[in-house]
């Protein structure tokens, strides 16, 4: 893996790096690695490419599936680390039913509120809990077209 004038799929290996390192999201140590699709072709590239009467070093060919192994491994770990954490999120958002916050919301015209009352329902939106309030009365807070309101966890200013 030691060139890089080779192509793959028609674009330069520097373009595949440069592309990879642009469309990963994630943190700056995470940027500076190459995902999995662009490990395949960069592989492909260097074997489509090697002299047949003079392969390549076996010990190399081992850490290079190695690398491939660890790309994996790290991807399915964020995957797991992305579930997991969803979940916890929906978890702890079943113990605020019944209780009284405060939160903020922001409406169609972009202003920002306060609105205070008793969550009465839990849903997940897009892996998202988001609750609904009522107020004193048991009447469902709802934003301008009727709707009932739906207010992300994150938003929540206070509990109790």
């Amino acid at each position: 893996m030691s060139s890089t004038t080779g192509t793959a799929g028609g674009l330069p290996i520097d373009a595949l790096i440069n592309q990879n390192k642009t469309s990963t999201s994630g943190s700056s140590s995470l940027n500076s690695q190459l995902g999995e699709t662009a490990f395949l072709q960069l592989l492909t590239t260097q074997l489509q490419n090697q002299d047949p009467l003079n392969p390549m070093d076996d010990t190399q060919s081992v850490a290079e599936l190695a690398q491939f192994s660890a790309v994996q491994a790290t991807t399915s770990l964020n995957d797991s680390f992305s579930s997991f954490e969803s979940n916890f999120s929906v978890m702890q958002s079943a113990g605020l039913l019944g209780k009284t916050v405060s939160a903020q919301t922001t409406d169609a015209s972009g202003n920002t509120t306060s609105v205070s009352g008793t969550v009465k329902t839990i849903s997940v939106i897009n892996g998202t809990p988001e609750f609904t309030l009522v107020d004193s009365s048991g009447n469902l807070l709802t934003d301008s077209n009727g709707q009932p309101l739906e207010i992300p966890t994150s938003s929540i200013l206070s509990i109790g």
